[in-house]
């Protein structure tokens, strides 16, 4: 039994674990719509192949698994120090993989699959969160019962035994959804585009394979129809190949392929090669390459500098990679801060107001002239001490750090009047 496996049977000890649901009971919310998008849908296989999605799906899911995760209040705004979640969201969201490890495979489960499931295998006796199983999202269905309860049923792929779960006792991901309970996959909403994009890729890898020189016409002096030649194998089989059958495999032996490239040809007994050139639609390939990358961009809602296409420009590139944070990054982390806070922090924590927050100031950062003033004017109002700065540096704290300072040039205006007289009676009430 897997890790995983022991993960999900772990919540039935004492129970009738692997039961199945009666058929009438359960309504599936796979195709909710009526459409089975699946069947429209490329597979991760044939997608990743794609270099533009793969790069998408790697930027997505690496820039979710770098960014800090934290335990905060929101009424006080203090952190949690000692939580003993903050084990399992730091350290290993397993005994198999660390957090990053874990949250990439979430996020590009939710980018391929639609939906990103994992089991919260929960201490018995405390209800403390141990581990975060991940589960392949093809062995999970959601349903509803009778009386509107949603569940998840997961079937072992090995054994097909089925275990029913609850929706507190899975984290549930999900991609863009048209009935907010099951995600629709980016290879489904975009399976004409990828299409499309992989048919281009094996268009130019046949033109690189027939030595990137155009297909053409070989003409004969005499009628070919209906002669053949007959070769006699070893196991006295005798087996009949026309002439123009024959004439064409010997042409593509000699001619076809990068290696035989521009290699001279010699015609005789009437044969003779027209070529058909180029239109100017596949001249113009690489233009309409970028085209496809755009439009897969879109799609995931990555600006095209992060993948190697488009234009590269300081100033607009910075600015794209903002917006790639706020209108694509944030809305990901807003639902997985908000489906983690409600499946892994008890009732009583959450009435307290501690949430599950992800920082994504690691990508808001400018360059150092520009963090060093924002720093500077930070610390010159009183908002930051030296040590808060180092802290944002993962630098140690240094003695006497904590301490806060302002301008007196800037006062409350309810004292500016008193400040003013002292002032203008001599004293330095002013700074």
């Amino acid at each position: 039994m897997t890790r995983i496996e022991r993960g999900v049977a772990s919540c039935f000890r004492g129970k009738s674990a692997g039961v199945k649901v009666p058929a009438d009971q359960i309504l599936t919310l796979d195709s909710a719509d009526g459409w089975d998008l699946d069947r429209v849908a490329m597979s991760r296989e044939r997608a990743m192949k794609i270099s533009t999605v793969a790069r998408c799906v790697e930027l997505l899911a690496n820039s979710m698994a770098v960014l800090p995760i934290f335990i905060t209040n929101e009424g006080t705004h203090e952190r949690a120090r000692d939580h003993p979640l903050l084990r399992v969201l730091r350290d290993r969201a397993n005994e198999d993989m660390t957090l990053f490890d874990y949250t990439r495979l979430m996020m590009c489960n939710v980018l391929l699959k639609g939906n990103a499931y994992a089991h919260v295998w929960r201490n018995q006796a405390t209800g403390e969160v141990q581990e975060l199983l991940p589960l392949p999202p093809d062995c999970v269905t959601v349903y509803v019962d009778q009386s509107g309860n949603i569940f998840y049923l997961y079937t072992n792929p090995r054994t097909g035994q089925m275990y029913r779960l609850h929706q507190t006792e899975v984290i549930h991901y999900k991609a863009y959804s048209t009935d907010g309970i099951n995600g629709i996959s980016v290879l489904s909403r975009a399976a004409q585009t990828m299409m499309t994009a992989e048919a281009a890729a094996k268009y130019e890898a046949s033109v690189y394979a027939n030595g990137g020189r155009p297909s053409g016409v070989l003409t004969v002096a005499t009628d070919l129809s209906n002669k053949y030649i007959e070769e006699t194998k070893a196991d006295g089989t005798v087996e009949r190949t026309s002439y123009k059958d024959k004439i064409r495999q010997e042409w593509d032996r000699v001619h076809r392929g990068p290696d035989n490239a521009f290699r001279l040809a010699v015609l005789d007994n009437g044969l003779s090669f027209t070529p058909i050139a180029m239109n100017n639609t596949d001249a113009q390939f690489v233009e309409s390459n970028e085209v496809r990358v755009a439009d897969v961009c879109r799609f995931f809602g990555t600006p095209l500098h992060l993948v190697f296409a488009g234009k590269m420009s300081y100033n607009s590139n910075e600015q794209q990679s903002i917006e790639f944070v706020r209108y694509t990054l944030l809305g990901y982390v807003t639902q997985w801060q908000q489906e983690d806070g409600y499946k892994l922090l008890l009732p009583s924590e959450r009435a307290d107001g501690w949430r599950i927050k992800r920082e994504l100031k690691v990508f808001l950062q400018g360059d150092s002239a520009a963090q060093a003033n924002w720093y500077r004017t930070l610390h010159e109002l009183g908002a930051y001490s030296v040590n808060d700065i180092l802290a944002l540096d993962d630098r140690p704290a240094v003695p006497g750090g904590d301490a806060r300072y302002a301008s007196l040039n800037y006062v409350p205006l309810e004292d500016w009047a008193a400040l003013s007289r002292q002032r203008a009676e001599g004293g330095n009430g002013g700074g």
